[in-house]
């Protein structure tokens, strides 16, 4: 008699966690919903207004000052024709040669990145321009799964909203180009003392090859990097 009701007990209590499960289920399901529809509001506003900020440039600050060293933030946001069309085709021809081809995902680079994995080699990266401007804008440099899951949900929306013309203008504007160093504009006043307007096909082979790692690239030391996004330009008709 002790035994059935112990089991009788047992499962009541256990039944009585389903209703906590799914109001959890529920409530979390309601908050990723929400967050979605925050940031893909946030992406159908960029068709028109500048970022003011992004996560990275949060992040960068935070860091900041959680280490206490200096922090100034270089950022101007300029049209896209102002910078130069060298300029452009080097940072399309370096980070993402089928821009122009995509509609977000370069399934044919996560393949060789994938057999790259499977085989046991240098890992290749297969991130676009477009989930490099929603994971600059949203999420920062931090990796995770939940990151990427985010971020492949959000990059359709940018697509569709914003076009490959302002998806471009906005990436060449907000990327980060060195330590608290945004932009073209910035980069280009940096580096070479001229505008994202000026700066010539050398400079922005140099300046494109330095995306991948801009805290610890710079580009006079970029000869061999910035000669191949030279001639991927050329091999692209630029």
């Amino acid at each position: 008699m002790t035994a059935s009701s112990d089991l009788r007990s047992r499962i009541s209590h256990r039944k009585g966690y389903l209703p906590t499960l799914w109001i959890f289920a529920r409530w979390l399901v309601l908050c990723v919903a929400s967050l979605w529809s925050l940031a893909a509001l946030t992406l159908l506003a960029a068709r028109w207004i500048d970022p003011p900020s992004t996560a990275v440039h949060i992040q960068r600050r935070f860091q900041a000052w959680i280490h206490g060293t200096p922090y100034h933030e270089r950022y101007r946001f300029i049209p896209l024709n102002q910078i130069s069309p060298d300029l452009q085709h080097a940072v399309i021809a370096a980070e993402d040669s089928r821009f122009y081809q995509h509609h977000g995902f370069d399934w044919h680079e996560i393949e060789i990145a994938a057999e790259d994995d499977l085989d046991g080699g240098r890992t290749r990266g297969a991130s676009t321009i477009t989930q490099q401007l929603v994971k600059n804008l949203f999420f920062g440099t931090g990796r995770s799964v939940l990151r990427k899951g985010a971020e492949a949900a959000l990059v359709p929306v940018a697509e569709f909203v914003l076009g490959k013309r302002r998806i471009l203008e906005i990436y060449l504007n907000v990327v980060e180009w060195g330590p608290g160093i945004y932009g073209a504009e910035s980069a280009s006043h940096y580096y070479y003392g001229t505008t994202a307007r000026n700066t010539d096909r050398q400079q922005a082979a140099r300046l494109a090859a330095i995306l991948p790692a801009p805290r610890r690239r710079r580009p006079e030391r970029m000869n061999n990097y910035s000669a191949l996004i030279l001639e991927r330009m050329r091999q692209m008709g630029w």
